[in-house]
Protein backbone atom coordinates (compact mmCIF):
# COMPACT_ATOMS: atom_id res chain seq x y z
CA UNK A 1 0.00 0.00 0.00
CA UNK A 2 1.14 3.66 -0.65
CA UNK A 3 0.85 6.96 1.50
CA UNK A 4 1.86 9.71 2.66
CA UNK A 5 3.01 10.07 6.17
CA UNK A 6 0.80 11.35 8.97
CA UNK A 7 -2.34 12.84 5.99
CA UNK A 8 -5.05 13.17 6.78
CA UNK A 9 -7.28 12.29 3.43
CA UNK A 10 -10.95 14.06 3.86
CA UNK A 11 -13.68 13.12 2.31
CA UNK A 12 -14.45 14.06 -1.60
CA UNK A 13 -18.08 14.44 -2.32
CA UNK A 14 -19.87 13.23 -5.33
CA UNK A 15 -20.35 15.36 -8.03
CA UNK A 16 -23.76 16.55 -9.01
CA UNK A 17 -25.97 14.89 -11.57
CA UNK A 18 -29.19 15.16 -12.85
CA UNK A 19 -30.90 11.77 -13.45
CA UNK A 20 -32.12 9.11 -11.12
CA UNK A 21 -30.96 5.48 -11.90
CA UNK A 22 -34.11 3.25 -12.62
CA UNK A 23 -35.13 1.20 -9.40
CA UNK A 24 -33.40 3.74 -6.58
CA UNK A 25 -35.63 5.23 -3.94
CA UNK A 26 -34.57 8.92 -2.82
CA UNK A 27 -34.00 8.13 0.62
CA UNK A 28 -35.70 10.94 3.01
CA UNK A 29 -32.55 12.95 4.92
CA UNK A 30 -30.71 11.36 8.27
CA UNK A 31 -30.97 14.56 10.50
CA UNK A 32 -28.84 12.61 13.32
CA UNK A 33 -26.31 13.73 10.77
CA UNK A 34 -23.52 16.30 11.09
CA UNK A 35 -23.54 17.62 8.10
CA UNK A 36 -27.51 17.36 7.89
CA UNK A 37 -28.10 19.29 10.65
CA UNK A 38 -25.22 22.14 9.64
CA UNK A 39 -26.72 22.13 5.81
CA UNK A 40 -30.30 23.03 7.61
CA UNK A 41 -28.87 26.38 9.38
CA UNK A 42 -26.86 27.63 6.24
CA UNK A 43 -29.93 27.07 4.35
CA UNK A 44 -31.95 28.90 6.43
CA UNK A 45 -29.84 31.79 7.43
CA UNK A 46 -29.23 31.83 3.22
CA UNK A 47 -33.31 32.17 3.62
CA UNK A 48 -32.94 35.01 5.77
CA UNK A 49 -30.64 36.98 4.01
CA UNK A 50 -32.14 36.48 0.33
CA UNK A 51 -35.56 37.82 2.41
CA UNK A 52 -34.20 40.59 3.63
CA UNK A 53 -32.40 41.94 -0.18
CA UNK A 54 -35.98 41.50 -1.71
CA UNK A 55 -37.38 43.75 1.46
CA UNK A 56 -35.36 46.50 2.09
CA UNK A 57 -35.89 49.68 -0.04
CA UNK A 58 -32.72 50.71 -0.25
CA UNK A 59 -29.43 48.60 0.04
CA UNK A 60 -27.72 50.81 3.02
CA UNK A 61 -30.65 49.32 5.15
CA UNK A 62 -29.70 46.03 4.92
CA UNK A 63 -27.35 45.89 8.27
CA UNK A 64 -30.32 47.04 10.13
CA UNK A 65 -33.02 44.75 9.12
CA UNK A 66 -30.71 41.88 8.88
CA UNK A 67 -29.89 42.04 12.17
CA UNK A 68 -33.93 42.51 13.36
CA UNK A 69 -34.48 39.37 10.68
CA UNK A 70 -31.69 37.15 12.41
CA UNK A 71 -32.98 38.82 15.76
CA UNK A 72 -36.51 37.11 15.13
CA UNK A 73 -35.88 34.14 13.34
CA UNK A 74 -32.38 32.62 14.48
CA UNK A 75 -33.79 31.19 17.40
CA UNK A 76 -36.89 28.99 16.01
CA UNK A 77 -34.46 28.22 13.35
CA UNK A 78 -32.12 26.66 15.57
CA UNK A 79 -34.88 25.09 17.60
CA UNK A 80 -35.93 23.31 14.46
CA UNK A 81 -32.81 21.97 13.92
CA UNK A 82 -32.61 20.80 17.21
CA UNK A 83 -35.98 18.71 16.91
CA UNK A 84 -34.96 17.36 13.58
CA UNK A 85 -31.83 15.95 15.12
CA UNK A 86 -33.86 14.70 18.16
CA UNK A 87 -36.63 13.32 16.15
CA UNK A 88 -34.20 11.95 13.78
CA UNK A 89 -34.12 8.38 13.70
CA UNK A 90 -38.32 8.13 13.59
CA UNK A 91 -38.15 10.63 11.03
CA UNK A 92 -36.09 8.88 8.75
CA UNK A 93 -38.33 6.10 8.55
CA UNK A 94 -41.16 8.38 6.98
CA UNK A 95 -41.88 9.21 3.17
CA UNK A 96 -40.89 12.39 1.99
CA UNK A 97 -44.96 13.25 2.35
CA UNK A 98 -44.64 12.71 5.87
CA UNK A 99 -41.87 13.98 6.76
CA UNK A 100 -42.87 17.50 4.08
CA UNK A 101 -46.21 17.36 6.36
CA UNK A 102 -44.30 16.76 10.09
CA UNK A 103 -41.45 19.50 9.19
CA UNK A 104 -43.99 21.83 8.17
CA UNK A 105 -46.64 21.60 10.96
CA UNK A 106 -42.99 21.59 13.61
CA UNK A 107 -42.03 25.01 12.01
CA UNK A 108 -45.54 26.81 12.22
CA UNK A 109 -45.49 25.23 16.04
CA UNK A 110 -42.62 27.00 16.43
CA UNK A 111 -43.28 30.14 14.95
CA UNK A 112 -46.35 30.56 16.76
CA UNK A 113 -44.42 29.83 20.28
CA UNK A 114 -42.02 32.33 19.95
CA UNK A 115 -43.90 35.20 18.05
CA UNK A 116 -47.16 34.67 21.04
CA UNK A 117 -44.67 34.46 23.79
CA UNK A 118 -41.14 35.28 23.59
CA UNK A 119 -40.44 37.88 20.83
CA UNK A 120 -44.32 38.84 20.28
CA UNK A 121 -44.94 40.58 17.08
CA UNK A 122 -46.18 44.23 17.15
CA UNK A 123 -48.98 44.11 14.78
CA UNK A 124 -51.09 41.20 13.12
CA UNK A 125 -49.54 41.49 9.34
CA UNK A 126 -46.39 40.82 10.94
CA UNK A 127 -47.13 37.78 12.78
CA UNK A 128 -49.34 36.30 10.13
CA UNK A 129 -46.02 36.71 7.64
CA UNK A 130 -43.78 35.42 10.40
CA UNK A 131 -45.78 32.08 10.20
CA UNK A 132 -45.78 31.60 6.10
CA UNK A 133 -41.96 32.52 6.57
CA UNK A 134 -41.70 29.87 8.71
CA UNK A 135 -44.00 27.20 6.51
CA UNK A 136 -42.26 28.37 3.33
CA UNK A 137 -38.63 28.21 4.66
CA UNK A 138 -39.12 24.44 6.15
CA UNK A 139 -40.49 23.53 2.87
CA UNK A 140 -37.85 25.27 0.87
CA UNK A 141 -35.49 23.22 3.20
CA UNK A 142 -37.09 20.20 2.19
CA UNK A 143 -36.50 21.12 -1.16
CA UNK A 144 -33.08 21.42 -1.35
CA UNK A 145 -32.68 17.72 0.64
CA UNK A 146 -34.97 16.40 -1.98
CA UNK A 147 -32.75 17.66 -4.93
CA UNK A 148 -29.57 17.06 -2.94
CA UNK A 149 -30.62 13.46 -2.91
CA UNK A 150 -31.70 13.08 -6.28
CA UNK A 151 -28.05 14.65 -7.39
CA UNK A 152 -26.51 12.09 -5.42
CA UNK A 153 -28.37 9.28 -6.26
CA UNK A 154 -26.68 8.72 -10.07
CA UNK A 155 -22.92 8.74 -7.69
CA UNK A 156 -24.38 6.33 -5.79
CA UNK A 157 -24.78 3.67 -9.15
CA UNK A 158 -21.27 4.89 -10.56
CA UNK A 159 -19.76 4.62 -7.06
CA UNK A 160 -20.81 0.77 -7.23
CA UNK A 161 -19.42 0.09 -10.34
CA UNK A 162 -16.34 1.73 -9.24
CA UNK A 163 -16.23 -0.37 -6.44
CA UNK A 164 -16.57 -3.63 -8.39
CA UNK A 165 -13.55 -2.03 -10.58
CA UNK A 166 -11.82 -1.79 -7.71
CA UNK A 167 -12.55 -4.73 -5.67
CA UNK A 168 -12.08 -7.17 -9.12
CA UNK A 169 -9.00 -5.87 -10.55
CA UNK A 170 -7.22 -8.24 -12.82
CA UNK A 171 -4.29 -9.72 -10.55
CA UNK A 172 -7.00 -10.70 -8.14
CA UNK A 173 -8.34 -13.15 -10.75
CA UNK A 174 -5.06 -14.30 -12.44
CA UNK A 175 -3.72 -15.09 -8.22
CA UNK A 176 -6.93 -17.00 -7.57
CA UNK A 177 -7.19 -19.01 -10.57
CA UNK A 178 -3.08 -19.86 -9.95
CA UNK A 179 -3.90 -20.57 -6.47
CA UNK A 180 -6.50 -23.03 -7.73
CA UNK A 181 -4.67 -24.71 -10.14
CA UNK A 182 -1.29 -25.09 -7.99
CA UNK A 183 -3.24 -27.42 -5.74
CA UNK A 184 -5.34 -29.34 -8.63
CA UNK A 185 -3.74 -32.55 -8.46
CA UNK A 186 -2.26 -32.83 -5.40
CA UNK A 187 -5.24 -31.67 -3.21
CA UNK A 188 -8.20 -31.96 -5.90
CA UNK A 189 -10.81 -31.42 -3.01
CA UNK A 190 -9.12 -28.26 -1.37
CA UNK A 191 -9.33 -26.96 -5.26
CA UNK A 192 -12.90 -27.92 -5.35
CA UNK A 193 -13.33 -25.76 -2.08
CA UNK A 194 -11.55 -22.91 -3.62
CA UNK A 195 -13.71 -23.01 -6.24
CA UNK A 196 -16.94 -22.89 -4.38
CA UNK A 197 -15.80 -20.17 -2.37
CA UNK A 198 -14.64 -17.89 -5.20
CA UNK A 199 -18.67 -18.05 -6.79
CA UNK A 200 -19.46 -17.17 -3.63
CA UNK A 201 -17.53 -14.23 -3.28
CA UNK A 202 -18.56 -13.40 -6.85
CA UNK A 203 -22.14 -13.73 -5.98
CA UNK A 204 -21.63 -11.55 -2.69
CA UNK A 205 -19.55 -8.43 -5.22
CA UNK A 206 -22.95 -9.01 -7.39
CA UNK A 207 -25.18 -7.53 -5.20
CA UNK A 208 -26.69 -4.43 -4.46
CA UNK A 209 -24.73 -2.58 -2.10
CA UNK A 210 -26.75 0.63 -1.55
CA UNK A 211 -27.62 -1.22 1.54
CA UNK A 212 -25.51 -1.31 4.79
CA UNK A 213 -24.79 -4.86 6.16
CA UNK A 214 -23.61 -6.30 9.75
CA UNK A 215 -20.18 -5.88 10.42
CA UNK A 216 -20.01 -9.75 11.01
CA UNK A 217 -20.88 -10.41 7.51
CA UNK A 218 -18.44 -7.93 6.27
CA UNK A 219 -15.71 -9.90 8.44
CA UNK A 220 -17.36 -13.14 6.94
CA UNK A 221 -16.75 -11.59 3.20
CA UNK A 222 -13.03 -11.19 4.27
CA UNK A 223 -11.99 -13.99 5.89
CA UNK A 224 -13.49 -15.88 2.52
CA UNK A 225 -10.98 -13.62 0.33
CA UNK A 226 -8.16 -14.47 2.70
CA UNK A 227 -8.66 -18.18 2.35
CA UNK A 228 -8.25 -17.46 -1.29
CA UNK A 229 -5.10 -16.17 -0.86
CA UNK A 230 -3.79 -18.50 1.14
CA UNK A 231 -3.72 -20.76 -1.65
CA UNK A 232 -1.05 -18.74 -3.08
CA UNK A 233 0.87 -17.20 -0.40
CA UNK A 234 0.25 -19.52 2.06
CA UNK A 235 1.72 -19.20 5.49
CA UNK A 236 3.42 -15.66 4.20
CA UNK A 237 0.00 -14.57 4.96
CA UNK A 238 -1.13 -13.81 8.68
CA UNK A 239 -3.92 -12.07 9.86
CA UNK A 240 -4.99 -11.00 13.10
CA UNK A 241 -8.17 -9.96 13.89
CA UNK A 242 -9.24 -7.78 17.00
CA UNK A 243 -12.14 -8.02 17.51
CA UNK A 244 -12.63 -8.52 21.21
CA UNK A 245 -14.88 -5.00 21.96
CA UNK A 246 -16.06 -4.77 17.87
CA UNK A 247 -19.78 -4.34 17.89
CA UNK A 248 -20.85 -6.99 15.87
CA UNK A 249 -24.34 -5.80 14.96
CA UNK A 250 -23.08 -2.50 13.92
CA UNK A 251 -24.14 -1.32 10.00
CA UNK A 252 -21.19 -0.82 7.87
CA UNK A 253 -21.55 0.02 4.10
CA UNK A 254 -20.21 -3.21 2.26
CA UNK A 255 -17.32 -4.07 0.58
CA UNK A 256 -16.08 -1.46 2.60
CA UNK A 257 -12.75 -3.95 4.35
CA UNK A 258 -12.35 -6.32 1.71
CA UNK A 259 -10.79 -3.89 -0.55
CA UNK A 260 -8.94 -2.46 2.21
CA UNK A 261 -7.14 -5.81 2.89
CA UNK A 262 -6.65 -6.41 -0.59
CA UNK A 263 -4.11 -3.59 -0.92
CA UNK A 264 -2.59 -5.11 2.63
CA UNK A 265 -2.03 -8.16 0.94
CA UNK A 266 -1.20 -7.05 -2.59
CA UNK A 267 1.18 -3.93 -1.12
CA UNK A 268 2.61 -5.43 2.43
CA UNK A 269 2.59 -9.57 1.66
CA UNK A 270 2.76 -10.27 -1.62
CA UNK A 271 6.41 -8.13 -2.66
CA UNK A 272 8.05 -9.27 0.66
CA UNK A 273 9.75 -12.69 0.60
CA UNK A 274 9.36 -13.16 4.52
CA UNK A 275 5.91 -13.99 5.93
CA UNK A 276 4.23 -11.07 7.38
CA UNK A 277 1.05 -9.91 9.66
CA UNK A 278 -1.93 -8.16 8.77
CA UNK A 279 -3.45 -6.67 11.45
CA UNK A 280 -7.32 -5.81 11.77
CA UNK A 281 -8.53 -3.91 15.16
CA UNK A 282 -12.35 -2.93 15.30
CA UNK A 283 -13.79 -1.30 18.26
CA UNK A 284 -16.53 1.06 19.49
CA UNK A 285 -15.47 4.38 20.70
CA UNK A 286 -18.38 6.05 21.88
CA UNK A 287 -20.84 6.46 18.72
CA UNK A 288 -18.57 6.34 16.50
CA UNK A 289 -17.08 2.52 15.09
CA UNK A 290 -13.12 2.64 14.60
CA UNK A 291 -11.43 0.07 12.18
CA UNK A 292 -7.56 0.23 11.89
CA UNK A 293 -5.48 -2.02 9.56
CA UNK A 294 -1.96 -2.20 9.35
CA UNK A 295 0.82 -3.94 7.01
CA UNK A 296 4.48 -3.85 7.11
CA UNK A 297 5.80 -1.51 4.48
CA UNK A 298 8.06 -3.25 1.20
CA UNK A 299 11.76 -3.82 2.75
CA UNK A 300 12.98 -2.80 -0.04
CA UNK A 301 11.68 0.58 -0.50
CA UNK A 302 9.98 -0.29 -3.71
CA UNK A 303 6.05 0.78 -3.84
CA UNK A 304 3.55 -0.55 -6.02
CA UNK A 305 0.78 2.28 -6.05
CA UNK A 306 -1.32 0.26 -9.13
CA UNK A 307 -5.03 0.13 -8.05
CA UNK A 308 -4.43 1.64 -4.86
CA UNK A 309 -5.83 4.90 -5.50
CA UNK A 310 -8.93 3.59 -7.20
CA UNK A 311 -9.58 1.75 -4.45
CA UNK A 312 -9.06 4.33 -1.49
CA UNK A 313 -10.79 7.09 -3.74
CA UNK A 314 -13.88 4.04 -4.25
CA UNK A 315 -14.08 3.99 -0.27
CA UNK A 316 -13.95 7.80 0.33
CA UNK A 317 -17.14 8.36 -1.98
CA UNK A 318 -18.80 5.82 -0.58
CA UNK A 319 -18.08 6.91 2.79
CA UNK A 320 -19.73 10.37 1.94
CA UNK A 321 -22.68 8.83 0.09
CA UNK A 322 -23.33 7.00 3.45
CA UNK A 323 -22.40 8.97 6.34
CA UNK A 324 -21.85 12.57 4.59
CA UNK A 325 -19.46 14.90 6.93
CA UNK A 326 -19.28 12.36 9.80
CA UNK A 327 -16.99 9.62 8.35
CA UNK A 328 -13.37 9.97 8.12
CA UNK A 329 -10.49 7.89 6.27
CA UNK A 330 -6.94 8.03 7.44
CA UNK A 331 -3.24 7.09 6.45
CA UNK A 332 0.00 7.00 7.71
CA UNK A 333 2.83 5.42 7.28
CA UNK A 334 4.73 4.42 11.18
CA UNK A 335 7.31 2.19 12.38
CA UNK A 336 7.50 -0.10 9.58
CA UNK A 337 3.84 0.30 8.59
CA UNK A 338 1.10 1.11 6.62
CA UNK A 339 -1.90 2.07 8.30
CA UNK A 340 -5.34 2.97 7.18
CA UNK A 341 -8.14 4.09 9.81
CA UNK A 342 -11.79 4.50 9.33
CA UNK A 343 -14.18 6.21 11.75
CA UNK A 344 -18.08 5.42 10.80
CA UNK A 345 -21.12 6.08 13.16
CA UNK A 346 -22.46 3.69 14.75
CA UNK A 347 -25.24 2.48 13.40
CA UNK A 348 -26.75 -1.02 14.80
CA UNK A 349 -29.24 -3.42 12.95
CA UNK A 350 -32.84 -2.59 14.67
CA UNK A 351 -34.19 -6.06 16.18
Amino acid sequence: MAGTPGKTTSIKQAKERSAIPAGLRVLVPDFRNLGAVLRVLAFGNLLIIFTVLIRIPHLREFGYHLTVMLGRAELPLMALAGLLYWLGPWLNRLSWRDLSLITGCMALALAIIFQTWILPSVDSDAYLRGLMWALGSSMAVLTYFRWHQISQMPALGEARILALTARIRPHFFFNCLNGVLGVMRSDPKRAEQALEAMAELFRELMRDSRELVQLCDEIELCNRYLELERLRLGERLNVKWELKHAPLNAQVPPFMLQPLLENAVFHGIEPNPEPGRILVRIIRRGNMLDMRISNPLNPGGERRTSGNRMAMNNIRERLALFFDMEATLNTEEQDGEFRVRVRIPLRKEEK
